[in-house]
């Protein structure tokens, strides 16, 4: 019996369409002078583990780091080379995600699909152009924030401050919106949080964040927010860093106990996988690099969710928000230059 219900689960995770909308491994390679086709050069993720993991679409960060704001535009375009240069030599393994249509594309083909991403909005320099830019360079998703402030908002560790979205952050949203990126509020303080929801007329994620009620870290999600992001369609990609699973003993039970808080909260359609691999130090037990991912479908298979819940969580309910905002290969958005 158990042999049975192993195939089960394991055919469900491989069958499911799995997205990870978290990671760092751009600059994980810049650091560890390794790349994606390597495997056993650290990190905790590269093309064959990808594999094993049956990850089917992931988002590539271009983090700014803090030691990188006085040329924050600059340090996203040098990432974004990296991502080219990846997706030249790995032409055979990967496809770039710019439009709804390529995710198909991408899984008929056998191919795990790109989505770039910007982590840190410093990186637009003040300027809807250089948003422009990024988006006709494929971004489709950024993070307006890292902890601290920038020209949109203020991060999480500016909370003291009370501030929201600056006048340029509106702008920056409302534009997002048009052409068809994800807004993610991943690591924007609560007052930038609901500014977006109030701006926003398209679902947003919060791409890596789990909730405060199972772990009090100042990037998790409070029950307020899980509602009301639930509530606008959008989702929450469950993350794997331990210092937001628990503080003493972070463990794959424990993440599960954020999922159903959420689940319980918002509907078993608003959490997705965010994992933030190789931009932890440490990783949850049981979740030490992305081909560990089908213990988390093992998990929430003997939790008690059903196949379609755990097909939704996987991957499902991210590609939903994905045919909401994501531009339609039919009708590409025109990139206008003129200042709003």
């Amino acid at each position: 019996m158990g042999v049975n219900k192993r195939v089960d689960w394991l055919s469900l995770h491989h069958h499911s369409l799995v997205v990870d909308a978290h990671c760092d491994v751009l600059t994980a390679m810049e650091i560890q002078n390794r790349h994606l086709s390597e495997e056993g050069k650290g990190g905790h993720v590269d093309l064959s583990r990808l594999r094993r993991g049956g990850v089917d679409v992931l988002f590539f960060a271009a983090f700014i780091a803090p030691a990188h704001r006085e040329r924050a535009v600059a340090r996203g375009m040098a990432l974004i080379d990296r991502f080219y240069s990846e997706l030249e030599a790995n032409g055979e393994e990967l496809m770039m995600i710019t439009c709804f249509e390529d995710i198909a594309a991408a899984r008929a083909a056998g191919k795990i699909g790109a989505l770039l991403a910007i982590e840190g909005g410093e990186a637009l320099g003040g300027s809807l152009e250089v948003l422009r830019m990024f988006y006709r360079l494929g971004v489709r998703s950024i993070t307006l924030t890292w902890n601290g402030r920038n020209e949109l908002a203020d991060g999480v560790a500016e909370e003291e401050t009370r501030g929201g979205l600056t006048r340029f952050g509106r702008e920056v949203v409302r534009e997002m919106n048009r052409l068809g990126m994800l807004v993610d509020v991943s690591h924007l303080s609560e007052a930038g949080f609901w500014d977006v929801l109030e701006v926003s007329s398209r679902p947003v994620i919060a791409s890596h964040a789990n909730t405060k009620h199972v772990c009090n870290h100042r990037r998790n999600l409070s029950d307020d927010q899980i509602r009301a992001l639930a509530a606008r369609g959008g989702v929450i990609g469950l993350c794997f860093c331990p210092e937001f699973v628990h503080p003493s003993e972070p463990s794959l039970d424990k993440l599960l106990d954020h999922l159903d808080h959420m689940v319980a909260l918002g509907g078993v359609g608003c959490v997705g996988i965010g994992s933030d691999f190789d931009g932890i130090k440490n990783v949850t037990p049981g979740l030490e690099d992305v081909s560990h991912l089908p213990s988390l479908t093992r998990a929430l298979w003997h939790r008690g969710y059903r196949a379609e819940e755990i097909s939704a969580i996987l991957g499902g309910n991210f590609l939903r928000v994905l045919h909401q905002v994501l531009p339609r290969q039919e009708q590409p958005p025109v990139v206008s230059n003129e200042v709003k």
